[in-house]
């Protein structure tokens, strides 16, 4: 089982990881299937199910997948032109990718939220066809979103594909316990084993030069949300509040005896600042969604900036050791909010921001697999109930606290010597199968739970 630290953490555009940046990748697949066709389209249509149809207006999916079927990535998408691209299809209706022309693209028309019929791989499911110039479907392709911007075919998902085919890697684990028993075995590091595993794909120099890039956009993520002020789009009035939370903790530093319980303020600050900034449909890491983008952010930046000896030098060794626990998770339950509710997301994001902070706090990897299953565990049954379909109530509080949440459980590991009940394996599971039996009212589809019974019109 191979999860790349790329996989977990991908730099692309909020508000949301599965029905944003999926959708968009999607698009962007169906048409490279028809750039290598015999037959030459005319048109195109999509169908959005599941998820993406109940909450899809909310976490702009409508808008991800016309510009991906317009050419537009996650990594070259640029808000500006992003909105020129939309007025100009609207008007003209049709769409330009590239080498394959003109195409027919009504967006009132071609695109559809279908309601009534799920389809049965996964909660965030959608179908893309292209018509001949009579209208008629000449090629079709089925799409599921499966979270943190991973996207499977049918026939993928079928095969049970989730990782890369790529060549075997020298360090295979597909849970914890194989993991720490190769730690003990080598006498190394997760991070270590993660990152031999990583070289099989990519350069040290590559390797290198993209986990900087991962704390960059990051760290340049909680700049611009605690410079920003103003309200969020998409109807709920919802105030930016990082921005004003951070100006009250700097006029606060000169005070004597400032609360101990102030940290938490800081770290929220840093949380929101990223989901304020991914609600706006800005830049962001999946970390490993849009969704829980806020919380590996937030506690590396605690870190860094409130942990004496802490240092930047061992930021890779922090990210190695998350996307191996990510990987866990994602391999074993689910990082998707459509299909195992918020704790497959913030409770992922919070168990992966826990072991890298237990990492570099000079954790061993019993006390980081500690530190993981504490995290996690204190998130189980939590569901996904965005109020409107927006990715912000009760989302970017959310991510705060998941932060508060990391720090205390790696703090709390590193207070034992890695001995526990609860393995991280078992609470993987626990996730997984209260996912399985969780209403699909709270599941991201904002039919239940805050989203039913907190007034938003």
């Amino acid at each position: 089982m191979f999860l790349s630290v790329f996989d977990m953490f991908k730099i692309g555009i909020g508000p949301s990881s599965s029905h944003t940046m999926g959708p968009m990748v999607a698009a962007g697949r169906f048409l490279e299937t028809l750039r290598g066709r015999p037959f030459t389209a005319a048109g195109l249509r999509v169908s959005l199910h599941g998820s993406l149809a109940f909450t899809g207006v909310g976490h702009a999916t409508d808008r991800a997948v016309i510009l991906g079927l317009a050419g537009i990535t996650p990594e070259s998408y640029d808000a500006s032109d992003a909105q020129d691209t939309l007025r100009r299809i609207a008007a003209e209706r049709r769409v330009e990718p590239g080498a394959l022309g003109r195409l027919r693209f009504d967006p009132k028309t071609d695109l559809v939220f279908d309601r009534k019929q799920a389809l049965p791989g996964h909660a965030n499911g959608m179908r893309l066809m292209a018509t001949d110039a009579q209208g008629d479907v000449i090629a079709q392709e089925t799409y599921y979103s499966v979270g943190g911007g991973f996207v499977l075919t049918e026939a993928e998902l079928a095969e049970g594909r989730d990782t890369d085919d790529g060549p075997p890697v020298p360090n295979p684990f597909k849970s914890a316990r194989e993991m720490l028993a190769m730690c003990a075995a080598k006498g190394t590091s997760i991070a270590a084993l993660k990152r031999e595993n990583e070289l099989t794909r990519h350069s040290a120099r590559t390797l290198d030069a993209g986990m900087a890039r991962i704390w960059e956009v990051m760290s340049d993520c909680i700049a611009r949300g605690l410079a920003a002020e103003g309200t969020l789009p998409g109807g709920l009035d919802v105030p930016r509040r990082a921005a004003r939370i951070h100006g009250a903790l700097l006029a606060e530093r000169g005070m004597n005896q400032p609360a101990p319980h102030t940290i938490n303020d800081w770290m929220c600050a840093y949380a929101m600042a990223v989901n304020e900034e991914n609600a706006a449909g800005g830049q962001v890491v999946t970390a490993p969604t849009n969704g829980a983008a806020g919380v590996i952010p937030a506690v590396i930046r605690y870190w860094l900036d409130h942990v004496p000896g802490a240092h930047p030098s061992r930021l890779p060794e922090f990210l190695l050791t998350a996307a191996a626990i990510g990987g866990l998770v994602k391999h074993n339950a689910s990082i998707s909010g459509a299909e195992c509710g918020c704790q497959a997301e913030v409770g992922s994001a919070s168990a992966m921001g826990a072991a890298g902070l237990c990492a570099v706090l000079g954790g061993t990897p019993e006390q980081i697999e500690n530190a993981a299953e504490i995290a996690l565990e204190h998130h189980l049954g939590m569901t996904c109930d965005p109020v409107r379909g927006l990715v912000q109530v009760p989302c970017i509080e959310r991510n705060g606290l998941g932060a508060i949440k990391a720090v205390s459980a790696a703090s709390l590991s590193m207070r034992g010597d890695g001995t526990h009940l609860v393995p991280l394996d078992a609470a993987i599971e626990t996730m997984r199968q209260t996912g399985r039996d969780m209403s699909d009212k709270y599941k991201e589809t904002a039919l239940g739970g805050l989203a039913v019974n907190v007034p938003n019109c």
